[in-house]
């Protein structure tokens, strides 16, 4: 039965889409031309968008309610005795306050950087790189982990495009698009607390998402 259901997603939806029980994202899709403000427009209509500090925030806020006490956790940092205790102690103390709260059903969406690589002529697209980005808020950065993701990412552009970005590879330029990633937290994982390894003292949040869907956005 699965295997037919994403067989049908896969050539009649515009959107590849997997089924929520799956573990298996199909990692090919349509690259989207819009404008960064029609970003919701191609997303799913009930998943919530997290691409900025406000957004990140309230959502936070429904999870954990406020933000840890980043300087007590830290103490006199990775040397400390006791600064891997409080950290373990952290994420055990916030795991079971999460529990039940409505916010973990939430379908959400996370944006992360991208860049065309190859062409695929089979494919009729352009291999994806992918990378995370670290978003500052008043909790500390942000940075979304997934679970798992497709290691053959491939974004297929109109036939009126492809020329255009495939002549501008030819010539060594750099194509940036911006890949939208939708899915639920993982109930036993749904956020994880650290420390920036760049910065020091600075908190660190991971939402760790099982991934339902992608989107390959190029933006004007």
């Amino acid at each position: 039965m699965s295997v037919v259901l994403l067989l049908i997603v896969f050539f009649l939806g515009p959107t590849f889409v997997i089924e929520a029980w799956s573990v298996d994202v199909v990692g090919a899709g349509p690259l989207r031309s819009i404008s960064s403000r029609d970003i919701r427009s191609v997303i799913s209509p009930d998943s919530r968008l997290l691409n900025d500090p406000r957004s990140l925030e309230q959502f936070l806020d429904d999870l954990d309610s406020s933000p840890p006490d980043w300087a007590t956790v830290y103490g006199h940092g990775h040397h400390d005795p006791g600064h891997d205790d409080r950290l373990f102690n952290l994420n055990r103390e916030r795991d079971a306050q999460r529990e039940g709260k409505p916010a973990l059903q939430h379908r959400v969406t996370f944006v992360w950087s991208g860049e065309l690589s190859r062409y695929d002529a089979q494919a009729g697209g352009f291999h994806v790189s992918l990378g995370p980005r670290f978003i500052s808020t008043r909790w500390g950065v942000v940075r979304f982990k997934c679970e798992e993701v497709p290691s053959n990412l491939v974004a297929i552009p109109a036939s009126s495009l492809q020329k255009t970005l495939r002549r501008k590879l030819d010539k060594k330029q750099k194509i940036e698009i911006d890949v939208a990633v939708t899915g639920r937290l993982i109930p036993t994982e749904s956020l994880v607390y650290d420390f920036s390894h760049d910065h020091e003292g600075l908190g660190l949040i991971m939402p760790v998402v099982r991934v339902e869907q992608i989107d390959f956005l190029l933006l004007r």
